[in-house]
């Protein structure tokens, strides 16, 4: 399953009021839109393909991951209000005065399996630039089904060096550890301070392959490089989804069929088709072993009336169709000793006096022909007919009524 990692530009977080652009904050402009970086992965391990493209001319995937800068997430360590459906409401009036802005202007996530009463961490990212991102994606049919972030709060501390996006290139810090994560740069020495007034136990401490060096020279031990592709390989496995709330993605229409059919061949879902698979196997190779029995069954019946009709009839040397057959020979054998069969007038004529009705008298006329014999149907009442139809069905005759003629003919054998 191919899955498009989109990486979202820094907020820009200063910039000039009044101003409105089509192009979402922090994105870079060109003639044919925004442009995005973007890694390609086949199979949501190894990337396939990566670079930089306006929206329009994205790769296509089957499913679509954002992440966004670190620097644009903020996490706080709450006690969960009991507030059930208005949990957005809840926690924009709990932290409001832990915010820098407006709680409307922002939004909420919960990290997965939170619930009401219980500490929990929160993402706070700004509404409106995601929502503007997202929209820019939307319209270009790109549709995003996961937004994770690149580091969370995890109990093995973790630091990332990277080279900030500006002209003097000046070094990063992403650290994450179980008290939060910040993003910090290292200019002075005020990050030194943090670290060490900070418990942090053992520390994983990666680095972008560019800026190991300067990394190793200021942290004063070894770093190992870790590329903008692992890591965000890596996020992939994040437990965490940033669009909750009003931010939750709505399945409609083709997209809610994209949605499901994605997760039914999904990796959760593979012991189900696994299973549907083997089903359906058994259940294929139990028809066949049936229709091989039902067909050994007929052949050996078959085989049984041909030797019939040779131990019977001798003289007959081609069988083609062996019941066939054998009625001509019986019919034969019977026309030679002088018997009437009942294709024969005579058989007719007795089966039809037998069920003929008491009040009605002798037929007008009558015409044969082999295996069927017919009369006028004029002056017979309904009732006549249909006693007349159920004597003969009672002896395995049948009367049909049809351009005013009754036919009586000997019954087809089911």
């Amino acid at each position: 399953m191919t899955t498009l990692i989109l990486l979202l530009p820094q907020r820009q977080h200063l910039h000039a009021q009044g101003r409105e652009s089509t192009v979402p904050d922090g994105a870079a402009r060109s003639d044919t839109g925004p442009e995005y970086d973007y890694l390609l992965s086949p199979d949501g391990r190894q990337i396939g393909a990566q670079g930089r493209s306006p929206v329009a001319l994205l790769p296509k995937a089957q499913t679509v991951v954002v992440l966004p800068a670190d620097a644009d997430i903020a996490w706080h360590r709450i006690s969960l209000p009991r507030a059930g459906r208005q949990m957005r409401e809840a926690l924009a009036g709990q932290m409001e005065e832990q915010l820098l802005d407006d709680p409307e202007h922002l939004a909420f996530a919960l990290e997965a399996g939170a619930a009401g009463g219980n500490d929990a961490w929160v993402a706070v990212m700004n509404k409106a630039w995601l929502q503007q991102h997202l929209g820019v994606l939307d319209q270009a049919q790109i549709f995003v089904d996961r937004v994770l972030p690149q580091a969370w709060p995890q109990a093995q501390a973790q630091g990332h060096f990277f080279a900030q996006a500006d002209e003097a290139q000046r070094l990063g810090l992403c650290l994450g550890h179980a008290q939060g994560l910040t993003t910090l740069s290292l200019d002075g020495s005020l990050t030194r301070e943090l670290l060490g007034r900070t418990e942090l136990g053992p520390v994983q401490w990666t680095a972008e392959p560019g800026v190991v060096a300067a990394a190793e020279q200021w942290l004063g031990s070894a770093v190992a490089p870790l590329g903008r592709t692992e890591r965000a390989v890596a996020a992939l496995a994040s437990p965490w989804e940033l669009r909750q709330f009003d931010l939750a993605p709505k399945a409609r229409g083709l997209r809610a069929l994209r949605q499901s059919w994605r997760s039914v061949m999904g990796p959760a879902w593979r012991p189900v088709r696994w299973g549907l698979a083997g089903l359906l196997l058994v259940q294929l190779l139990g028809l066949n072993l049936l229709a091989w029995q039902q067909q050994r069954s007929l052949d050996t019946r078959r085989a049984a009336i041909t030797q019939t009709l040779r131990d019977t009839f001798p003289q007959v040397r081609a069988i083609l169709d062996a019941p066939l057959q054998m009625r001509r020979e019986a019919d034969l054998l019977r026309a030679n000793a002088g018997r009437a069969g009942e294709q024969d007038l005579e058989v007719l004529l007795a089966a039809a006096a037998t069920a003929w009705p008491a009040d009605r008298g002798p037929a007008d006329a009558l015409s044969f022909e082999t295996g069927r014999l017919m009369f006028p149907a004029a002056g017979w009442s309904e009732p006549q007919i249909e006693q007349f139809r159920q004597q003969l069905s009672s002896e395995g005759w049948q009367l049909e009524v049809a351009d005013g003629r009754l036919a009586l003919s000997r019954a087809r054998q089911p």
